[in-house]
């Protein structure tokens, strides 16, 4: 089997132990992950396997969704549930208009600082491992950006978020970042991915699901439609000839035309129905084979 399969990950489980278990499921060896989610957090947790390990670098996961319920006046030493309480203060004066009014201040591109729990490595060691001997080291704060933030409910202490964001933001220091805004403090109780790039939440199965499926290939995202945001370009026989065995192919190779291609511009190349490979662009070294897929 080559593609992907959308599990919807449990809570209480790491994103390494789901590929175990989708290796276990599909008798298959060559099984990686994509966008890790916390153990606490659930939902959308993209797997390749076989060709689609190859296939993780061309993905575009730059915008992801989450929903994530938080609760005011407490804050913990990893911004969510499973953390130790840091700080408690007083709540109550605060309203739903309150946090309503602090949306507009969260959009756009914002400067965020990676919490201490988290799998970014300093010197070679991730922050998490430091942060449970208790060391806590300077981060630098990275540009990320909010493209919708909005409230579904309010239910003090507790509101629940739906957020559109860029890869690589914190959904967990967004919650701290609106209990400090508000001033005092906020963890979250709740997290779940809806949206990885082109991975949804309507197409994601358990790993049950999976495990007990007639015919598991019926549940697998095709290695192309997971590539689908790259232009595709159809190659004559002789072309995907070519490029079947690693020759870049030249103008001629092309049923139609190309075109002008941009700086750094991928495209997906078929000989026929068959998804032969992915092809990049250099505007001084010109179109190169970036991955052949068997």
């Amino acid at each position: 089997m080559n593609g992907f399969f959308v599990i919807d990950k449990p809570a209480g489980v790491t994103s390494h132990d789901i590929v175990s278990k989708v290796r276990r499921a599909i008798n298959q060896k060559k099984v990686g992950h994509t966008g890790t989610l916390d153990p606490f957090a659930t939902g959308v947790l993209p797997v390749a396997v076989g060709e689609g390990t190859k296939a993780i670098q061309f993905l575009d996961e730059s915008e992801k969704e989450y929903r994530a319920v938080l609760r005011l006046g407490v804050a913990t030493d990893t911004q969510d549930l499973t953390g130790a309480v840091i700080s408690e203060r007083e709540w109550s004066h605060i309203t739903p208009a309150d946090l309503e009014q602090l949306v507009p201040q969260f959009l756009g591109l914002q400067k965020q600082l990676p919490p201490m729990f988290s799998a970014i490595k300093q010197g070679g060691v991730p922050l998490y491992k430091l942060a449970r001997k208790g060391i806590e080291v300077e981060r630098e704060a990275r540009e990320v950006e909010i493209h919708a933030l909005t409230f579904e409910w309010i239910r003090l202490p507790e509101a629940c978020f739906t957020v559109r964001c860029s890869r690589g933001t914190y959904v967990r220091t967004l919650a701290c970042d609106i209990g400090e805004a508000l001033g005092c403090g906020a963890h979250l109780l709740e997290l779940r991915r809806t949206r990885s790039g082109l991975f949804r939440e309507a197409d994601a199965i358990s790993i049950e699901t999976l495990a007990g499926a007639a015919d598991q290939q019926e549940l697998l995202m095709p290695l192309d439609r997971a590539l689908g945001h790259l232009k595709a370009l159809s190659l004559t026989e002789a072309g995907g000839k070519k490029v079947l065995n690693g020759v870049v192919p030249q103008s001629h190779d092309f049923v139609d035309p190309p075109g002008a291609f941009s700086q750094g511009e991928q495209v997906r190349l078929y000989l026929g129905e068959r998804f032969a490979a992915v092809a990049e662009y250099d505007k001084l070294k010109g179109l190169r084979l970036a991955r052949v897929f068997n």
